[in-house]
């Protein structure tokens, strides 16, 4: 295979493209130029075959030909932002190079092939905002170099492979808005290296795990909301000293907010709401200098606002309501002057001292 294989495939491609709205493909993508002078084509330099095909935002919409499978020089493809759809073609599984894949938000279908388990230099995989359906394929995990894994916003099913656990070098995990089995997910997640976990409205049952955050001591930002998760929010959550964004609202957890979340000096985003936590909302909370967004919102909480909450100069949105909070409001509530929501109707709270 040659340059000229490389043309042949690309010029497949553009003959299943039904709508080019900016006239890209028209103008540019002629068999008379040079292929790697063509519009979102990269050719490397020595061997001057196709390393690179980003037609990211253009507005295309077609299906992708088998023949793109020809490509054999391709490390990395992001057809994202378009209006693609169809399967994987089963050709794809020649792209031994590729070290990226974005094809998110797109209209593709059918499942996750298996065979993207032999992509060992694969490092990015980004599928959100598709129709993806199926089960998750076991063979994932055989890609140990996997930096960037997004499934989010597809109609994938069935259990989280236990396999993933061992993807050592993952820093960005996204399984959110699926129809996923959860039982006991989070137990298998043993990813030192993992920055950001999202698995919102992923299906996940079973008690937060205790020691999750020993596990994952380098998580920025980690989203579990709209599940079913019970028991109560741990207090070694402090571990995860690097949180930045901790979301854990419209779940089923029990029990009194720790005060050791106090202990997370660079969170910038709470959100418990919906939840079934009572007892006083910790005096810690208020250490939180660089929180924006606290959310308590539709629980069992009882006691007074902590003074401390109204001292905190970066909060944009303070949401609080429906709870069984009492008291007297303070006069440092007219410090928030950064605060663009300030809900707690729904209490027993008083106007001001």
């Amino acid at each position: 295979m040659n340059i000229r294989t490389d043309q042949t495939s690309l010029l497949a491609l553009k003959s299943q493209i039904t709508s080019d709205p900016y006239q890209i493909l028209s103008t540019n993508w002629s068999s008379s130029a040079s292929v790697c002078n063509w519009i979102g084509v990269t050719c490397g330099s020595r061997h001057q075959r196709v390393t690179v095909l980003n037609i990211s935002d253009m507005g295309f919409s077609g299906t992708i030909p088998s023949q793109l499978g020809n490509l054999s020089f391709l490390v990395s493809l992001d057809l994202s932002y378009n209006y693609f759809h169809g399967e994987f073609p089963p050709e794809f599984s020649r792209l031994r190079k590729l070290r990226a894949i974005n094809l998110s938000f797109n209209n593709f279908t059918g499942k996750i092939p298996k065979f993207l388990g032999d992509f060992q230099d694969l490092q990015i995989f980004n599928i959100e905002n598709n129709s993806f359906s199926g089960f998750i394929p076991s063979s994932i995990s055989n890609m140990k170099n996997l930096g960037f894994l997004n499934l989010r916003y597809n109609n994938l099913e069935g259990n989280i492979p236990a396999g993933i656990a061992t993807l050592w070098s993952l820093k960005w995990l996204s399984f959110g808005f699926n129809k996923l089995n959860g039982s006991n997910v989070l137990s298998v997640f043993n990813i030192s290296t993992l920055e950001y976990l999202d698995l919102r409205s992923a299906g996940l049952t079973g008690d937060f795990p205790s020691d999750l955050c020993g596990r994952l001591p380098r998580l920025q930002k980690l989203g579990l909301n709209f599940n079913m998760l019970s028991g109560e929010i741990p207090r070694r959550i402090s571990e995860c000293s690097q949180l930045q964004v901790l979301l854990l609202m419209e779940n089923n957890l029990t029990g009194t907010i720790p005060g050791e979340l106090g202990n997370l000096q660079l969170l910038q985003q709470l959100a418990l709401g919906n939840n079934k936590l009572e007892g006083t909302i910790p005096n810690e909370i208020g250490h939180l200098h660089n929180l924006k967004q606290l959310g308590l919102e539709q629980n069992a909480l009882t006691g007074s606002i902590p003074l401390s909450i109204f001292n905190i100069s970066s909060l944009q949105v303070l949401s609080m309501w429906d709870n069984k909070l009492e008291g007297t409001l303070p006069r440092e509530v007219g410090n928030l002057t950064t605060v663009n929501v300030l809900d707690l109707g729904m209490n027993s709270l008083t106007g001001m001292e």
